[in-house]
């Protein structure tokens, strides 16, 4: 939660696990748990995300990750966001997904760059749910399906990626 405004409160975090829960119940897709396969520790989460409040780009869907610092630097979450693009266009067929941050946020401003997203500048925003501080400017990454397709590194042929599945199935190791 380092880039966020505040940490969420236990209150706060338990409803946005049930939001978590129905959207998936709901929708087939949405923001899945991330589990190390080794250890069975819970790790964060990575998945793709409709927000919920307005914007130029809006609506959209967007791909998210929030890791426990210890899972940093594994690979983990683009192992996970390669999966879950692979699911956005491959049987959800979108033809856009989004990822969006504030500046400072480096770390996942580089991930989103590694998947092939884009930025515009000229789209950069201040989020409407920070009132302030240094979280509020937020940076725009874009990832058109079509640009997806033309890389040689998505899943969309790798055997750890079911089609059948309603959520990827990860091979997430130990290091």
């Amino acid at each position: 939660m380092e880039h966020f405004p505040a940490p969420l409160t236990l209150e706060q975090s338990d409803t946005m696990v049930d939001r978590c829960v129905y959207r998936l119940q709901r929708d087939g897709y949405g923001l899945w748990a991330l589990e190390n396969r080794g250890s069975g520790e819970f790790i964060g989460f990575v998945g793709l995300a409709m927000p919920g409040w307005e914007s130029a780009f809006t609506p959209c869907t967007e791909i998210g990750w929030r890791l426990a610092r210890s899972a940093w630097g594994k690979g983990y979450a683009a192992e996970a966001a390669h999966a879950s693009l692979a699911m956005a266009f491959g049987p959800l067929g979108l033809h856009e997904v989004v990822s969006f941050t504030s500046t400072h946020n480096h770390r996942s401003r580089r991930l989103m760059e590694r998947l092939g997203m884009t930025r515009d500048p000229a789209e950069d925003f201040d989020h409407p749910q920070v009132t302030h501080g240094p979280q509020r400017r937020h940076v725009l990454y874009r990832l058109s399906r079509a640009d997806w397709e033309a890389r040689d590194d998505n899943l969309s042929t790798d055997p750890r990626f079911d089609h059948e599945l309603t959520a990827p199935t990860l091979g997430l190791t130990t290091n």
